[in-house]
């Protein structure tokens, strides 16, 4: 599963983007649980740690937008973590 990063998703991780590994489906929940063990502290002294962006943040699955944290993900997923953005 492809995860891409954006804005302060991206500040917090360090990374553009990282290939997940898993052998069957899980849920956008599981996944977040995922996230915030694999990046327990912020990248950098001036972002967010994962874990306090991620309950802001707006998913797509394949290029549609996930509103339903049960929803499952499968393994050639392409997630998006996009976290708000300014302006108006």
């Amino acid at each position: 599963m492809l995860i891409r990063y954006f804005a302060a998703a991206r500040a917090a991780t360090g990374m553009n983007e990282e290939t997940l590994l898993h052998g069957g489906p899980i849920s956008v929940n599981e996944l977040l649980e995922q996230l915030i063990a694999l990046h327990p502290v912020s990248a950098s002294a001036h972002a967010q740690p994962l874990a306090d962006l991620l309950s802001r943040c707006s998913f797509l699955r394949n290029e549609t937008a996930v509103r339903d944290l049960t929803t499952e993900l499968h393994p050639d997923d392409v997630v998006d973590v996009l976290p708000p953005f300014a302006g108006g």
